[in-house]
């Protein structure tokens, strides 16, 4: 684990900027709610006119997504996902800042049935979710209801954002955060019957990833969820945040029953599936910037920087 008390130095003059700029998402996230969906839906649209490489990103993923979609739909879908990360960068604010009082009536979370069948037998549970521009704010839900889980961290190079990041999930979640690539303490907490919030729809890196349908194209897809499940004995229940206009949604579905399979590929297409599934529900509040298709099979053309229709 590592060590998160505050230290003085991250008060050295070289962290002012950062200091300030935590200061400035503070004083936004104390700005109407319906107001702050407005300011990140019209900074979101104009990120998206300037940044069009990352908008043909965008709408390169929809394409693969959405096969059927006609071209118009599909600008209507990249314009609005902008518009939804416009309103995740407020959303995030609200989730580091907001007092829980000023949440509670915003939003609501379904199934927790789910989660507390799941863990009746002392398992714990892998809290599996995708990368959704409501991410930071769905996790607050959860725990506005009372789920108490782990949530992963990845070590900042800032070290005043590592210091808060770190101390913003462990208070607001409930329990220790944990270190992501620390398999140990991950698994040590599965086995104890706790949660860990769990989102594997990024990470490509080679050692880790097999090749797995996501949308109908095989792509570079994490392995380690079965490996995690099968080390710490645990279970894994999806759960999917949404933005229903200035109201939030978080939906717990049932633990995937016959997981692991121990197929490798088998396991990592469930889990593809189950983030299909997930994004089907609010389909423009994932997030497509990410090149989601980087990691293509060895003599696939690349899908990026060309039209794919």
């Amino acid at each position: 684990m590592a060590d998160t008390a505050f230290s003085p130095a991250l008060l050295h003059p070289r962290h002012w900027p950062t200091w300030a700029g935590v200061g400035c998402v503070w004083l936004l996230s104390w700005l109407p709610i319906p107001l702050q969906a407005m300011l990140g839906a019209v900074l979101g649209r104009g990120i998206g006119r300037l940044l069009r490489g990352r908008r043909e990103v965008v709408r390169t993923n929809l394409r693969i997504a959405f096969p059927q979609a006609a071209e118009r739909e599909i600008e209507r879908m990249t314009s609005a996902h902008f518009a939804d990360m416009g309103r995740g960068v407020f959303e995030t604010a609200l989730a580091w800042f907001a007092p829980d009082w000023r949440l509670r009536r915003r939003g609501e979370v379904t199934g927790i049935a789910h989660l507390k069948a799941a863990m009746a037998d002392g398992s714990g549970v892998l809290l599996l979710t995708g990368h959704f521009t409501t991410l930071e704010l769905g996790a607050r839900f959860l725990c506005l209801a009372g789920v108490r889980f782990h949530a992963m961290y990845r070590p900042y190079n800032n070290a005043v954002m590592d210091y808060l990041m770190h101390r913003w999930r462990e208070n607001r979640s409930g329990l220790p955060a944990l270190p992501r690539d620390d398999v140990r303490s991950l698994v040590r907490a599965l086995r104890g019957g706790r949660p860990i919030w769990y989102a594997p729809d990024q990470a490509l890196k080679e050692n880790v990833s097999v090749y797995a349908p996501f949308f109908g194209v095989p792509v570079r897809t994490v392995s380690a969820t079965a490996r995690l499940a099968q080390m710490g004995r645990a279970k894994v229940v999806p759960y999917f945040p949404e933005r229903r206009g200035n109201r939030y949604h978080v939906r717990i579905l049932p633990a995937l029953e016959g997981f692991p399979q121990g197929d490798e590929v088998l396991d990592a297409t469930r889990i593809n599936g189950v983030i299909e599934q997930g994004i089907a529900f609010a389909p423009t509040q994932y997030f497509w910037v990410h090149k989601r298709y980087k990691g293509l099979p060895p003599g696939v053309p690349p899908v990026y920087g060309r039209q794919r229709r």
